[in-house]
């Protein structure tokens, strides 16, 4: 029986209870269980948690009262699931903080996992018995996917991309950030970076050598002026961020020699269309760029950060080096359609949303995925 933790949202609690009935039905937990008792993976376990916690402590006080709570988490979690071994553990996200010790405690208890994230295509999820995002089981090997679409016309072809047909700009929750028409860019020569959310999980656990949003940004302010003549570097903040990076942007258009312009009006995907490239730690977008035809250059961790399918980047003087050679990017079209159609056809289960709002998962899809969890671990 899949127990899955309540999520509070509509799209998540019904997504997880669509994959339950696959499994013939499920347990939803409002609350993660609470144990005072420590096992001896206590200690590691609550230090991971705490330190990638969406949220982090802004006292000593706090601190300890967090990391208590965390601790009375995974211990309940792992002695819930070493009671219930039947049970497959799901949750949302499942990588940070509590979250991250629910599906620990679980699998310390060795009862298999679902991870469950939104998918970057409409009309997807994610569902993976590992994780989600740079957590995912997808091989890391290029080979892998030429392999499986050797042989294959269907795999090698364009059919992922109707994967894009209805791919719109996320809609902006900040006055300072819109999705105005961009057709005004045509002709100019820029690398285009769609910044990310500076908390996200994203970057707190996969952001790599630039550790961070703003670390980032130096470091492109650092690197612009190895771009050819003519080329820039055209920056747009996250639509969702709470809190704006002006300071820290405007810094970088000074000490880049004015070659980063901020962009936060034109729509995101009128600057992917107009760019040259996309730069990114590992966002979404860098992913749909795919849909563009662009190269694309990664600097943090992703599951799609594979050599020839984009650009990935481990260290500044690698960057600079990018930029020199920015004229003269591309990429691999037969990984890019053996990828693409492999997240397609495997990866991504496909779901479907009612007027309510209600959704409803792939049943074979699902069925897949409970599959490979339970063989993981060895049930």
């Amino acid at each position: 029986m899949i127990t899955y933790l309540k999520g509070f949202r509509k799209n998540k609690d019904s997504f997880m209870a669509s994959v339950a009935e696959c499994d013939g039905g499920g347990r939803v937990l409002w609350f993660i269980p609470l144990s005072l008792r420590d096992f001896p993976e206590t200690d590691a376990r609550v230090a991971e948690a705490l330190a990638v916690a969406k949220r982090q402590p802004k006292g000593p006080v706090s601190r300890v009262l967090k990391s208590l709570l965390i601790r009375l988490q995974y211990n309940g979690s792992r002695r819930y699931f070493s009671r219930h071994r039947e049970a497959i553990a799901m949750c949302w996200n499942g990588l940070t903080g509590s979250r991250r010790v629910f599906m620990e405690g679980a699998r310390d208890a060795g009862v298999p996992t679902l991870y469950a994230e939104l998918a970057p295509f409409p009309g997807r999820m994610q569902l993976d018995h590992t994780g989600v995002n740079a957590c995912g089981s997808l091989p890391r090997d290029p080979r892998f996917y030429t392999a499986w679409a050797n042989g294959n016309s269907e795999r090698q072809g364009d059919g992922w991309r109707e994967l894009g047909a209805n791919l719109t700009a996320r809609a902006s929750r900040r006055a300072d950030v819109g999705q105005k028409s961009g057709s005004a860019l045509a002709g100019e020569n820029f690398i285009f970076v769609p910044l990310q959310v500076p908390n996200d999980s994203q970057i707190t656990m996969f952001s790599g050598w630039v550790g961070s949003v703003p670390n980032m940004i130096e470091m492109l302010a650092l690197t612009a002026p190895s771009l050819p003549e003519g080329w820039h570097i055209r920056i747009k903040e996250h639509p969702s961020a709470k809190t704006s990076l002006a300071e820290v942007l405007e810094r970088a258009v000074e000490t880049s020699g004015n070659r980063i312009i901020i962009d936060n009006e034109t729509d995101t995907f009128d600057q992917v269309r107009a760019s040259k490239a996309v730069l990114t730690i590992n966002s979404s977008v860098g992913l749909q760029a795919f849909f563009y035809d662009k190269p694309v250059i990664v600097l943090g961790e992703a599951f799609f950060a594979l050599p020839g399918l984009v650009h990935p980047v481990g260290a500044i003087n690698a960057l600079d080096q990018t930029m020199e050679e920015g004229e003269s990017l591309g990429f691999d079209p037969a990984l890019r359609a053996a990828f693409m159609n492999y997240l397609d056809e495997v990866h991504f289960p496909k779901v479907s949303v009612d007027a309510d709002g209600r959704v409803s998962v792939d049943e074979f899809a699902a069925k897949s995925c409970i599959r490979a969890a339970r063989a993981a671990m060895g049930h």
